[in-house]
Parts: structure tokens; C-alpha cells; sequence
């Protein structure tokens, strides 16, 4: 069967897509682009915001245009919590975000026996992790390892907890597992990623904190490098920097998410924790690792927030000095508290955006030319423009002269900044 994949939303979607595609190939499938015709369609969707679900609809409809006998079947976060809206789409098949080998089997039953099939169950039941095959079918250069899933902040502009249910957590011994099958499959650097990965292992016996799995991890990829996906502040203690520094092959770069930088709109999203906790998250990131990247998410336009309040933020994010930053206009999702409460002008929310922006842009500029005059290992992945390129462990891309580099990792200084994008000569090993 010649099957097409569509993938909207986070990096844990594109985990899952990527194991589903696994799995269908090993059943004997054929994937195919999704613009071309297909026996199947699946559209992995997203519902982070109601933008979110505009978009799942209209890849839906759009597959369902493409080709009209194929079967259409939808999963992910947009059906989990709007099933009925997916319902009225016209699609043969309906999941949400759990059990997906289940889901495939559910995919090939509805080619053969062509009767629609809802299968959802309730997110917030979920009590088992689902283990699913790391990687991809991508060139081996980085691969992503799930190794948690679910949510129970409950922020008040975030959906994702009814989505995903409760926290559930990979077990150690499965994560050291897939990482040497990684290594065996010649994968030279992995991403932990999850939906909420500093809760990974408040389910499982003994409560281990994720220092521990981190731990595991790094000592079973040997010479692969790790990278850490997003962080909640709190996570980053003494305790937590000490151990982690001690680890050679974890790359110095924290995403380390914010939203906002000013107090009264933090405890309005209902985050956890004030920005003293995450300034002294960051101190403690550059005390341990020299020159690390601290990265983040910013929520601008947040319901009531004044100038004033915005204002904090714009001079919080510039003391932090952030490498790179994600800014996102705050965008109203149905069905949370923050949906209820004053909402700010668009034109207000988009200039806010810029503001920041601005500010953003300057900070990663300043981050990437102290950059400069650096030697780093990069880990090159493709040819662009004449040169190779790649990113170092601290996530920068950098471009360097070379011919077959892919999924090499040289050691490389840093000769110039130019556009945005570091420049490099390679040097012989051991220097």
C-alpha cells in the first residue's frame, strides 16, 4: 500500500510520525509525498491553538480532495480533544495520541474492510508509556528519543494536558535499549525529547529525576552526542548543572522555556515558577558550562497584560542574553482559562511581537560572534551553497569547505559570522 504522512505541531509529533513510519515500511508499505496521489493519507495533527486546528482541517480536506477513494485517517491532538469536529470531516479513520502501532493496524483494516472506525480513548486515563522505535528514515545524523509523554501543569492558555493525559515516563533500561540500537544504526547525536521531560520519572518506581535517566543515557551513547529538548527552569539546579557538566558528550545547550518575563503574567498562565527562580537557572547554566546556549519560548500579548508588564519582559529576556529565542503573539485556544479572560488587540499583540523580535535578533547575534575564534566539533549534515553544513554542540550552524562530510563530526574553528551563520575551517584531528 502506498501510504502519505502530513505532520503538523511539535517535535514529539514528528517522533511519533517518524516510528509510525518505521513500523509501516516494515509491514511492507510504500511511503509516498503527500501532494501525490496514495492509497492512504494520515495526518498527524496538532492543537496547540485554534491556528492549530484550522490547519489539521485543512490538510484533512485537502487529502480527502487529492484523492477520494483513499482512506483518510487522522490522529494526534486536534481529534483527542475536538473528536466530534473530525467527525463531520469525512475521514475513514479517527485516533487521538495514543497507541499508534494500534492505530496502523486500524489503518490497514480500514483499506480492506472500507468502514469508517472511531477509535479514542480518555487521555487523562493513561497510565502506560508507549514505547515506540526511535530514529527515523532520515540520513543517519540525528536521531530523537521519546522518552516521556503527557502533562499536568494545567497552564491556562495550554490544551495539551487533556491531549496527552498524565505523565508517563520511558524506564531506564528501554532508554539505554534504543540508545545502542542508535549507535548500531550509525546515528552520531540524540535528542531526548518528550512533552514535558523534567516530570520524566515521577511515575515510575523510586521517582528517579531526570538527571538520572540523563546519566544512563550518556554513558550508553559513548562517542554520540546528547542533546536535551525543553526544560522547565526549576529543573535546573546545583545538583542538576554539577552532574550534568560532569557528562562529555552532553551538549552545552538549554532550551529552557519562559513565556514571559514579568511575575504577574507568569502566575496568570499559571507557570510554575517566578523569573528569580529562572535567573538563577541561567546563572547556574553559565557557572557549569562555558558558553553554553540558553534558548526559550516567549509568549508576547498574553490576556492583560499592560505595557508596563510587557516592558518587564522586554528588559528580563535582555538580561538573560538568550542564544535564540521563539516568540509567538499569544493566540486564543478554546476550551482554557486564558480563552476567557481580557484579550489584547491583534495590532497590540503583533507590535509587542516585533519588539521582541528585535531585541531577539540582537541577542543571537551577539551570542554567535563571541562564537568566533572557538573550536567546536560540529556534526555536518549536508552540502548548501558550496559548503558543508552543520551544527555544533551548542546548536549554532555553522558551514565550513569539505566534500563528504555528511554525519562526520570534525573539529572545526570558527573563522567568521557572516549572515547569521558561522563560518569554519576544518582542523586535522587532535588539534
Amino acid at each position: 500500500m502506498h501510504i502519505a504522512i502530513y505532520t503538523l505541531g511539535c517535535k514529539v509529533n514528528q517522533y511519533e510520525t517518524a516510528a509510525m513510519e518505521r513500523e509501516l515500511t516494515t509491514r511492507g508499505h510504500i511511503l509516498v509525498p503527500f501532494d501525490g496521489p496514495a492509497d492512504a493519507y494520515i495526518i498527524n495533527t496538532c492543537t496547540v491553538t485554534a491556528v492549530s486546528d484550522k490547519k489539521s482541517r485543512q490538510m484533512i480536506r485537502r487529502a480527502r480532495k487529492q484523492s477520494p477513494s483513499a482512506v483518510v485517517a487522522v490522529c494526534g491532538c486536534y481529534p483527542q480533544t475536538h473528536p466530534q469536529e473530525v467527525v463531520g470531516l469525512d475521514a475513514d479513520l479517527i485516533a487521538g495520541t495514543g497507541d499508534r502501532m494500534k492505530f496502523l493496524e486500524l489503518l490497514e483494516q480500514a483499506t480492506r474492510e472500507k468502514e469508517p472506525v472511531v477509535n479514542l480513548d480518555e487521555a487523562r486515563r493513561r497510565r502506560t508509556f508507549e514505547v515506540l522505535p526511535a530514529g527515523g528514515l532520515a540520513a543517519r545524523t540525528r536521531a530523537m528519543l521519546k522518552v516521556e509523554d503527557g502533562c499536568v501543569n494545567f497552564c491556562t492558555y495550554c490544551i495539551i494536558p487533556y491531549a496527552r493525559g498524565p505523565v508517563r515516563s520511558l524506564p531506564v533500561e528501554a532508554a539505554k535499549e534504543e540508545v545502542r540500537r542508535l549507535k548500531r544504526e550509525g546515528y552520531r547525536e540524540l535528542v531526548l525529547t518528550g512533552i514535558e521531560i523534567s516530570s520524566w520519572g515521577r511515575d515510575l518506581p523510586g521517582r528517579p529525576e531526570l538527571t538520572d535517566l540523563l546519566e544512563a543515557v550518556c554513558r550508553e551513547a559513548g562517542d554520540m552526542r546528547v542533546r536535551l529538548g525543553s526544560l522547565e527552569p526549576r529543573t535546573v539546579t546545583g545538583e542538576f548543572c554539577r552532574r550534568a557538566a560532569a557528562l562529555e558528550n552532553l551538549c552545552p545547550h538549554f532550551h529552557l522555556s519562559l513565556q514571559s518575563g514579568c511575575d504577574a503574567t507568569l502566575r496568570r498562565m499559571n507557570r510554575k515558577y517566578d523569573t528569580a527562580r529562572y535567573r538563577e537557572s541561567v546563572r547556574l547554566l553559565h557557572q557549569y558550562f562555558p558558553h553554553p546556549a540558553v534558548t526559550t519560548d516567549l509568549i508576547v500579548g498574553f490576556p492583560g497584560e499592560t505595557e508596563d508588564e510587557f516592558a518587564a519582559t522586554l528588559a528580563f529576556i535582555q538580561e538573560c542574553g538568550f542564544a535564540e529565542m521563539h516568540i509567538f503573539p499569544y493566540s486564543i485556544r478554546p476550551g482554557t482559562p486564558a480563552a476567557e479572560m481580557e484579550q489584547i488587540p491583534r495590532t497590540v499583540k503583533e507590535f509587542r511581537a516585533s519588539r521582541a523580535a528585535e531585541a531577539a535578533e540582537t541577542m543571537r547575534l551577539q551570542y554567535l560572534s563571541r562564537c568566533v575564534g572557538q573550536v567546536y566539533n560540529v556534526l555536518y549534515e549536508q552540502p548548501q551553497d558550496g559548503l558543508y553544513q552543520g551544527h555544533a554542540p551548542n546548536y549554532a550552524a555553522v558551514a565550513a569547505e569539505g566534500d563528504n562530510l555528511r554525519n562526520q563530526v570534525l573539529p572545526t574553528r570558527i573563522t567568521a559570522m557572516k549572515n547569521g551563520l558561522l563560518l569554519g575551517e576544518l582542523l586535522p584531528p587532535g588539534q
